[in-house]
């Protein structure tokens, strides 16, 4: 990858974690956990907790009330299978914003917001795409 400072050979390989705040440990972790995260670090009464994704992690960080956040953008998962968690959503009482759907791009997905108002999307590739 070339930069207009020239080649770098310490190039951006991956993401080791994300980390989101809320305002209600309790209902994160469960919120969480109900959509199949694996939770290796905290809970509910934890001000962080760390769940398993992939090769990453998902945190996330108790705040204070008064720290407010507005949008900020989306974070994007990929799944197994999109249908199969979109009902597990439903079931649970969640609203995704739509029903999956395929993408031009070559995704098959859906977007859920969080309690905390952070927006997820929850995709797959699809076979043909490139």
């Amino acid at each position: 990858m070339s930069s207009a400072r020239g080649h770098d050979a310490s190039v951006i390989a991956s993401i080791s974690a994300i980390t989101l705040a809320t305002h209600a440990m309790v209902r994160a972790v469960r919120f969480y956990e109900t959509l199949g995260f694996e939770r290796l670090y905290g809970g509910g009464e934890a001000d962080f907790t760390s769940f398993k994704v992939g090769g990453g992690y998902l945190n996330i960080i108790a705040q204070p009330a008064e720290r407010e956040w507005r949008w900020w953008g989306r974070v994007i998962f990929h799944v197994s299978d999109v249908d199969a968690l979109y009902r597990r959503c439903l079931d649970a009482g969640f609203r995704p914003e739509a029903a999956p759907r395929d993408a031009e791009w070559g995704e098959r997905y859906f977007h859920l917001t969080d309690p905390d108002g952070h927006e997820l999307s929850f995709a797959r590739l699809l076979k043909n795409a490139t």
